[in-house]
This record gives structure tokens, sequence and C-alpha cells, in this order.
């Protein structure tokens, strides 16, 4: 038992005795970290930012609804926060078959040059698209990062104008992406509300998540280690991802992700002096988020069928879907619904026309709405129509 006890002492000091690159590079682990006790405290209901970062926001996934901003459309570099956009675009093409986790890649001699942050792949090295996404996601690799847009695009170029072209697509203003990884080069830049809507498109992607909370993992057959940059994933409840990013231009960055009792948050930090003040901004916001605002779903109405004139059926049915409403807790809970819909409908009707809404009420006042489609479609009476149905009733008499 003395032998036992003494190796594990002999082990902790060992551990303890290895830092983490200040630099936030891929590290072996064990990962050094600071387990501060803002982290289990809750900040409270309210959230002030003290000027800790250049820009700040909070989005709520669902609604993408803000609910905490500071500079949020300031043109700002972003270090290795820019790979939410690059790891968008590989989890988009893994998901419709472009390319598989299952991939073999091989390294290219530029990819393996890149600097900062890396797993210090050699050129000619074959390694699979999920372990070099891991890598990405995982502690940032920008080697890896250059390695999967040469698969996908055929060369680094191409990724970054497909990178620029779906961030113009998501409505990101004020966003311009010169590299893959966010190392730094002139007029690369981002916002804190690009980020954070670049991060939602992410998170509808459930093949991320696989990744993004992970702590401690392996690649190379386990001979080399990845130790996670994001602190949240260790000791923030409820944490789910996304990205930290460090040059000494951007300071320290992060777009962190985190879900309680059905409220998934976006927390965007840009810009900040330290570190401990990037995480600690984040869990501020995040505790601000979860203190105030809930989900509520309600029910969907019963819907009656609308008429068709002209049709060979006299009605069509309607459907609606379900909405997340973001409320502020502690108000009144009593929702109305009322249903505005066309009252007649002329044929043809396609499946899928928008044909009205349902509006949500709280104290008088609309709080969400949801489109009202039809179910089905509904073609128009003609000579052929007409003959088939005499046929019809001919037959069965």
């Amino acid at each position: 038992m003395k032998k036992l006890f003494l190796a594990i002492i002999i082990v902790l000091l060992i551990l303890s005795s290895q830092n983490a690159s200040a630099t936030e590079t891929a590290g072996v682990y064990p990962y050094d970290v600071d387990i501060g006790e803002y982290w289990f405290e809750p900040t409270g209901a309210e959230y002030v930012s003290n000027g800790d970062a250049r820009a700040l926001l909070l989005m709520e996934y669902s609604t993408g609804k803000v609910l905490f901003a500071e500079n949020e459309f300031e043109h700002l570099p972003i270090a290795s926060v820019t790979k939410v956009i690059s790891t968008l675009l590989v989890v988009e093409a893994i998901d419709e078959g472009k390319i598989s986790l299952q991939d073999s890649v091989t390294v290219s001699e530029y990819a393996a040059g890149m600097g900062g942050s890396q797993v210090f792949l050699e050129a000619g090295e074959t390694m699979s698209v999920e372990d070099l996404l891991k890598s990405v996601i995982v502690v940032s690799a920008n080697d890896a990062t250059v390695a999967l847009g040469e698969h996908i695009c055929g060369s680094e170029a191409a990724f970054i104008s497909a990178m620029n072209e779906r961030a113009r697509e998501l409505g990101c203003e004020n966003s311009n992406f010169v590299n893959t990884n966010g190392l730094p080069v002139e007029n690369h830049y981002s916002c804190a509300y690009d980020i954070a809507l670049i991060t939602r498109e992410l998170m509808k992607h459930e093949l991320v998540f696989k990744y993004t909370g992970i702590w401690m993992d392996t690649i190379r057959d386990g001979k080399f280690g990845l130790a996670n940059t994001n602190k949240l994933i260790r000791f923030y409840k409820g944490a789910t991802g996304m990205k930290t990013g460090f040059t000494g231009e951007a300071k320290y960055c992060l777009s962190g992700t985190a879900k309680r009792d059905g409220m998934h948050l976006i927390a965007v930090v840009l810009g900040a002096e330290t570190s401990d003040k990037r995480f600690a901004a984040a869990k501020g916001m995040l505790d601000y988020g979860f203190a105030n605002y809930s989900i509520l779903t309600p029910e969907v109405p019963n819907l009656e069928p609308v008429s068709v004139t002209r049709g060979v059926e006299k009605s069509v049915n309607i459907k609606t879907e379900p909405i997340n409403i973001l409320i502020e807790k502690g108000k009144s809970s009593q929702t109305e619904a009322k249903h505005f819909v066309s009252e007649s409908l002329q044929a043809p009707v396609l499946e899928g026309t928008e044909v009205g809404y349902v509006a949500y009420y709280r104290n008088g006042n609309e709080i969400g709405r949801a489109p009202i489609y039809t179910a089905n479609a509904v073609e128009e009476v003609s000579y052929y129509s007409v003959l088939c149905a005499f046929f019809k009733c001919l037959f069965l008499k």
C-alpha cells in the first residue's frame, strides 16, 4: 500500500511540472489548467463587461436572438476562431457525402509547413479526415486545417474562396478571410456578430459535437496526445464547444457554446487581454443568459382544412411546426395562439405552399410566429379529371 501511495505521489508531481504553452499550441496531454474559483461560482443575473475584451456577444441558438452585445460589428483579427468557418465547410462536405471521415489524406509540403498551433504533420504523411478534423477542433491545428482544405477544394486558395462565399451566404457582412486558420495576415478579420452566425450554422451539424466535447484524446494510434484549449469543456456546466484562438495581434478570442434546460447559447469574446479574462467574460455572459432566459415551445393548435375552388378535392389539409420562443424568466407563462389562414385557395395547390401563420402572444404582445403550409397538393379540375371521376362513379355503381 505504501508503495502504491508513493507511486501516485510521484505521478502527480510529474504531471504538475508540465506547463501548457502560452501560445495555445497543440500539446501532449496532460494539459495544465487553472481551476480558479470563478469557474464554480455563478456570476448572478447581471453581466457587466468591464472592458475586458474588444468585442462581446451572446446569442441564443434556436432563435438567433442577441441577448448581450458590445462592439459586435467591429472589424477585428480573430486568430484561430477563424476555424469555425473552416470547420463548417469540412462538416458540410462530410454531411453532403463529398468526403468521408474514413478518407485518407496525404499531407502536402505546404500544409506541413504551417506554423503556430499544429500537430506536426510531415509532408507525405497520411492521416484520416476524422483525425485531422479532431486535431482542428480539439487543439486548433493549423497544419490539419490546411490539409483538410486542400483535400476538399484542391488548394488552400480555393478553400478560402469557399469560406468567404459561405460567410456571405450566412449574412456575414463584416468578415474577410485570407487564410484557413487565422495566422496573422493583413485584411483577415471578422466581428463578434458574424462569428456567432457562423457558429450557429456549425451547431446544426451534430457531427461537430462528437469532437468539441473532447477534453483529452490521441491521434497516430495513441502516440500523440491532444488536450483541448477550451477550458469551458472541462469546467463549465453544460459546455458543448466551440473554438479558442490567440495571437499577439488578436489577443485571446473564443466562440464558446453551452446548453442547459433545452436552451443553447453562443458566447463570443474577441480581443481579451488574458486567457482568464476571455473565459471569465464567456462564463459571465453564459451565466447571465441562463439566469434570465428560457425557451418556450408552445403546443401546435389544431388547424381545420382550407377550402379549394376548382379543385379535384374540395379542401386541402394544412399544418405548422412547433417553434422555440425565447422568454424572460419570472414573467407570466400564459401563452395564447391565434392562427391567420387564407379563407380559400384556388387550384392547383402545391404541397408546402405557405397559406398563413400562427401567432403566439403573451400579455397581449406577439412573441413569435410560425408559418402554416399546405400538407398535400390539390389538382385543378380538368376535362380529364371529370372524365375519370365519371367512370369511377359508373364502375362503383
